[in-house]
């Protein structure tokens, strides 16, 4: 859900999680899981940290999201999502996941958890749908509720469109505004041009209802149709989205090409260049232009050329880390770890890297106030990151 929240045991089990999935006991801050193993000690800004490794044998996994218990939803990308428990277990595949286009960077992506769980057991999937036998694909946003077995009564509420062939620049992730509404970033699916145009949603930031519909006051409502959902264009590929929760602002980092990662505060309306403007170059070599030599762009916030390759993000509330609270963490999978960046309103600078040593997909803050991240890889681990002791 993005947030950290404390429920009573009452309150969760009228949420109907029966005998099948038995509730867990609301962690403390710095709670250690009961099998996690300490990997190593890496020093901070914040002081020594420890890294320990929570769970293993996940196959790439994707997203990462809190229930109230303490327990966490895990997706890997080949379709599966798990239930992680507070000791590191984790579940079998939970039945009702949607089909998936398991191809390149297509599969069962992000995982969220409504704000408003504990009344209706909602829970967001993300993922790349295949078309109707076309070879197609496009990333889709359902939802459905946790039931004893599985995710039940899944339905989808958008489709990316049109689909299209290829299997890269899916995007995506879900975030939610404080406003009641949802934002979800999308690929270009690397078909560049469509990024520009407001007659597909091929490069963009949309925001919708929590059903699925679409609010009256988007930039573009007025022009109807898939006009109606966008909320920013020009983007090349947002892995990386999170709000803000001292204003509610959304942030997003996204992929460049050669060189040229972007940290954008995306606005109404607004476009953001791709692929007319880069701080990187065509994988051929090819320049292109700067965003500044076109003024009718707005331009990053931040750029890291070598690339950072982000993929998740948050922002830290929590007491563990009190020196690190308001800043935005970035996952990286080029930079294999998270990348720490302080957030003052509009403006943004990063001020530390957190080595890893791995290819890091998505990241969340614990009801423990730990920061628990998934490693892009074949045997994926969960890793915990709380203070040394």
């Amino acid at each position: 859900m993005r947030s950290t929240l404390t429920l009573s045991a009452a309150v969760l089990l009228a949420t109907g999680l029966g005998a099948a999935t038995p509730t867990l006991a609301q962690s403390q801050p710095g709670t250690q899981p009961s099998n996690a193993q300490a990997v190593r000690t890496i020093r901070t800004s914040a002081g020594p940290v420890t890294v320990s490794r929570v769970a293993e044998g996940l196959e790439r996994p994707w997203g990462i999201d809190f229930l109230p218990d303490g327990r966490a939803l895990v997706t890997e990308k080949p379709g599966r999502l798990r239930i992680l428990a507070r000791d590191g277990s984790l579940s079998s595949p939970l039945a009702g996941t949607p089909k998936i286009f398991n191809q390149g960077q297509g599969g069962l992506m992000d995982v969220a958890v409504d704000p408003d769980f504990a009344r209706n057991r909602t829970v967001y999937l993300a993922y790349a749908e295949p078309g109707d036998g076309s070879g197609t694909a496009g990333t889709a946003l359902g939802r459905g509720t946790l039931g004893d077995r599985g995710i039940e009564d899944f339905k989808v509420i958008f489709r990316q469109s049109p689909k299209v062939d290829g299997g890269n620049h899916f995007g995506t992730r879900i975030a939610f505004a404080p406003d009641g509404h949802i934002f979800l970033t999308l690929g270009e699916r690397y078909k560049f041009d469509p990024a520009q145009t407001r007659d597909n949603t091929l490069g963009k930031v949309v925001r919708l209802n929590r059903d699925g519909s679409l609010p009256k006051d988007n930039p573009f409502a007025s022009e109807g149709g898939t006009a109606g959902a966008i909320w920013s264009y020009g983007h090349r590929n947002i892995e990386a989205a999170a709000i803000d929760p001292r204003n509610g602002s959304l942030w997003i980092a996204e992929m460049g090409p050669m060189g040229g990662d972007e940290l954008n505060r995306p606005e109404p309306g607004r476009n953001y260049g791709w692929p007319l403007v880069s701080w990187g170059k065509h994988y051929d070599g090819r320049d292109i232009p700067d965003p500044p030599t076109r003024k009718e762009f707005t331009d990053a916030v931040i750029h890291w050329t070598p690339v950072i390759s982000p993929s998740g993000m948050l922002f830290y509330s929590g007491g563990l880390f009190r020196d690190w609270q308001g800043s935005a963490l970035i996952g990286g999978l080029s930079a294999k770890g998270l990348v720490r960046v302080a957030i003052d309103g509009t403006g943004a600078k990063e001020v530390e890297r957190i080595p890893l040593d791995a290819r890091i997909r998505d990241v969340a803050q614990g009801p423990d106030d730990a920061l628990y991240v998934i490693t892009d890889a074949a045997d994926g681990a969960v890793l915990r990151l709380a203070p040394a002791r």
